[in-house]
């Protein structure tokens, strides 16, 4: 099972869209793939917890953690290989292991949360409560943003990864997100 949490390594600059939900990381995600002519990594707990909603009218539960981290790395892995220059990543196994936390009475399968914290990454985007809130099948913290937002600061802080705060409109998220991965990228040999 440790072999399919694991980062594989890569010849690309890797960024996370990261923060609660209903944030705009999958709209940013999508933007910035655009404009880097690159892919990201869309967010595979969606996938699975809707499929799950759809076919058994059930909701998350701790099981069901670890193979959406596998998924999750799955994905990321095979779509790294794709790209030379950035891979945007909706989500990572931190991002999981909060959820895990704030949902579970502070657990986290033990696995996921080694994995959680040794995968690494170029950047996070840190997205604020500031955009509207959008309801679907699988939101559920609405009243809960600023906690759910402190939980995932906190994280970033915790495992002292670098990390930018996006506030503001879309089109000011984008253009924040663009300057910073373009310092990064410049630094590349």
């Amino acid at each position: 099972m440790e072999e399919k949490l694991k980062q594989q390594p890569a010849n690309c600059l890797k960024v996370v869209l990261f923060g609660p939900e209903s944030t705009g990381k999958t709209t940013l995600a999508s933007q910035l793939a655009r404009h880097y002519n690159s892919v990201w990594v869309r967010e595979y707990a969606r996938r699975y917890l809707q499929d799950k909603w759809n076919n058994e009218r059930k909701t998350c539960e701790p099981e069901d953690l670890v193979p959406i981290a596998k998924g999750q790395m799955k994905l990321e892995n095979e779509l790294a290989q794709k790209t030379d220059s950035v891979l945007i990543c909706d989500t990572d196994l931190l991002e999981t292991k909060v959820y895990s936390e704030a949902y579970y009475l502070g657990t986290c399968d033990p696995v996921l949360d080694k994995f959680a914290v040794k995968n690494t990454y170029d950047l996070y985007f840190l997205t604020y409560i500031d955009t509207p809130w959008e309801a679907d099948d699988l939101r559920d913290k609405p009243k809960e943003r600023l906690r759910m937002f402190k939980a995932f600061e906190d994280a970033l802080i915790k495992y002292k990864r670098p990390y930018v705060l996006l506030k503001g409109s879309k089109n000011e998220r984008l253009q924040e997100a663009v300057k910073h991965i373009d310092k990064l990228l410049k630094k590349r040999p």
